[in-house]
């Protein structure tokens, strides 16, 4: 009888907990329950979340897995180019997206470096100077998170990221794990996934030449030319000296401008106008956007104004922008249980797929030989070929064909069938 009564009084706990949970569920701005709000992960460094529960068709948000989404630059928000032009129920029309994650998984965008989108800094020394004490910022702001929503601690927990994200999530999710390991964390963490990424910017660097000569965008003229400004910015990264390679890189991106005549640098194949801007994080709209409806939506109109790109991010990065994190890649492998995944369209320019294939290749962990004799496989949707895979030793490399920069933007099919590999959406 003492039994029964202590599975009911558990029952009832499990109950009220969830009313609990469910009462912190806003509406927010578009479709779906959400929640949001800022945590002080320093003193005077604030990030921001915004939590967008799944729509699936499910009894329960918990039985679908709760996955980070970090944007890169570094400095750009999650919460505009990733909510809205990638991945969220909506973009900035206002129309909904048939290819949204969210459907499927609850999405937790964050905005990070603080400084970032809705993420603030009370004064400049609290900007981050390099991607471990980003990462630190993430910990605690999951710290927090999971302990005002107790019930994602029992939800699989999946980051996924982009870009410069290729940095900044490798890290983020080593130290999530070892504060899991040492009892501050509860969380089921079981994979990072990482897009298009800078984990290796010599890497990166070393093929723009090469690459676009073998797509055919310059001649061998134009190659020399790169050839040698490329070389000159990784003997400069090589040697420690940040601040001239800063200098080189932005003079190199402006000698591509020249002698490509302004390819699209996210995706060579993309047809875009002489007059169009030549970023994927300086759309007016997208500020209007926000600032507009988003901000008022979520009673932040007290704030700071939301950014959808902060340089100063990247000004107080620029000592550690150009290092790698393969190291860190290598650790994920060799000390944690969990999944390792990088995708990579093969139309990006910015973050070409050769150099992202060299440093995989070059990477050692004690699981390497199960990749290294993994045969490369095809994926096909609705038998169409979207790409390729290669897995093993826990780590899995997609070649995504139709894409640039922005996968999930780009070929909708084989974001999915990512997704579906490393989440199952369960």
């Amino acid at each position: 009888m003492q039994v029964e009564n202590n599975k009911v009084s558990i029952a009832y706990a499990v109950f009220l907990l969830q009313l609990i949970n469910w009462s912190t569920a806003r509406c927010g701005f578009g479709p779906g329950e959400q929640d949001w709000d800022h945590v002080e992960v320093r003193k005077g460094a604030h990030l921001f979340y915004w939590l967008h529960y799944t729509t699936a068709n499910v009894s329960s948000f918990e039985e679908r897995p709760l996955v980070i989404w970090l944007q890169g630059g570094p400095g750009i928000a999650s919460t505009g180019s990733g909510c809205f032009k990638q991945l969220g129920p909506i973009d900035i029309e206002g129309r909904p997206r048939d290819s949204n994650w969210v459907q499927h998984m609850n999405v937790l965008f964050i905005d990070s470096p603080v400084g970032t989108g809705f993420s603030y800094v009370e004064s400049f020394g609290e900007y981050p100077q390099n991607n471990t004490q980003i990462a630190l910022d993430l910990v605690t702001l999951m710290s927090d998170f999971l302990r005002s929503h107790p019930e994602f601690q029992r939800v699989p927990l999946h980051i996924f990221s982009e870009s410069y994200g290729g940095k900044m999530a490798p890290e983020f999710a080593l130290e999530l794990h070892l504060a899991q390991q040492r009892g501050e964390v509860q969380c089921q963490l079981k994979s990072v996934v990482v897009g298009n990424p800078f984990t290796s910017p010599i890497d990166t660097i070393l093929s723009y030449a090469p690459y676009l000569l073998q797509t055919g965008i310059v001649d061998h003229d134009g190659y020399t030319k790169i050839k040698q400004v490329t070389d000159e910015l990784s003997r400069l990264i090589s040697a420690g000296e940040m601040e001239k390679a800063i200098i080189q890189n932005t003079e190199f991106l402006n000698l591509i401008e020249k002698i490509t005549s302004k390819i699209f640098i996210y995706n060579i194949q993309q047809r875009r106008h002489v007059d169009d801007a030549l970023g994927y994080s300086t759309d007016p709209k997208m500020f209007d956007f926000m600032v507009n409806n988003v901000t008022t939506a979520l009673n932040l109109t007290h704030m700071a104004k939301w950014r959808e790109l902060n340089t100063l991010v990247f000004y107080n990065l620029r000592f550690d922008i150009f290092k790698p994190a393969v190291h860190i890649v290598t650790r994920l492998l060799d000390e944690t249980p969990l999944r390792v995944g990088v995708y990579s369209g093969v139309l990006d320019f910015m973050c070409a797929t050769p150099g992202t294939v060299n440093w995989i290749n070059g990477m050692s962990w004690r699981g390497k030989q199960k990749y290294v004799d993994a045969i490369r496989q095809p994926f096909r949707s609705d038998g169409y070929l979207e790409g390729y895979e290669k897995q093993g030793g826990n780590f899995s490399m997609f070649w995504v064909l139709r894409a640039g920069h922005m996968v999930q933007q780009d070929n909708l099919a084989a974001m999915s069938h990512i997704l579906r590999e490393f989440t199952n959406y369960g």
